[in-house]
């Protein structure tokens, strides 16, 4: 799964780097990214023709949803059942999103500890996770976006510490799994694999990060 992740960038850098002209958000870095909090997120509008960057919910809240807590079981949305759960099967048909991030971390079960670990990429400084969303109106009458983080098996850098690890789409794949206009299933299915392990890399982090509260350099710095 992903349950915590980084977004140290600028809204201009990410921007730049997935060729997004029309910006509508103002948010903060974040080093230590948790479920419930505001996230950018890349879209395609094919009717203007233009990549848009916003924010939207971690944590998805299908548009049927009696109540926006089901968001926190829907953080992550497994490739495996894209096409059959009624929660992804309309995302993923025509809701995809990339979600920008500078890396992910996840924790080592030993003994009856959990030790935390930093995965990033060696030669993209920001990168996309593969992710779906939806629009959930609450009783007040207030558009609640919300986005999910789709994940797959571990490649075997990832899988030394946890089974399971974010998609991370590749720059040919990005432009493909935005345009919400198009719908190859088999082609949309075949991006969502496990990384390149070669081009990862890794490292141990401080317990620091284990508080969503914290949130500051010290979450990513080599233990």
């Amino acid at each position: 799964m992903c349950g915590r992740f980084a977004q140290i960038n600028t809204p201009e850098k990410i921007a730049q780097e997935f060729d997004v002209l029309q910006t509508t958000m103002d948010f903060e870095p974040s080093y230590n990214v948790a479920p419930s909090n505001d996230v950018a997120v890349v879209i395609y509008d094919h009717h203007k023709g233009v990549k848009k960057l916003g924010t939207m919910r971690w944590g998805l809240i299908p548009n049927w949803a009696k109540d926006k807590s089901v968001g926190y079981k829907m953080i992550n949305s497994r490739s495996e059942s894209l096409t059959e759960k009624p929660s992804f099967q309309i995302p993923f048909t025509r809701k995809r999103c990339l979600i920008p991030a500078s890396g992910f971390y996840e924790w080592k079960k030993q003994d009856n500890r959990k030790i935390p670990f930093y995965f990033h990429l060696k030669n993209r400084e920001i990168f996309g996770f593969a992710g779906i969303f939806d629009k959930w109106i609450s009783s007040e009458g207030k558009n609640i976006f919300s986005c999910s983080i789709i994940t797959t098996s571990a490649n075997e850098l990832v899988k030394e510490v946890h089974h399971r690890m974010p998609v991370i789409l590749s720059k040919q794949s990005e432009n493909i799994w935005l345009d919400n206009s198009r719908y190859d299933k088999n082609e949309l299915l075949s991006f969502l694999k496990s990384y390149e392990p070669n081009e990862m890399q890794t490292y141990q982090v401080s317990p620091f990060v284990n508080s969503p509260q914290n949130n500051s350099v010290e979450c990513i710095k080599p233990l």
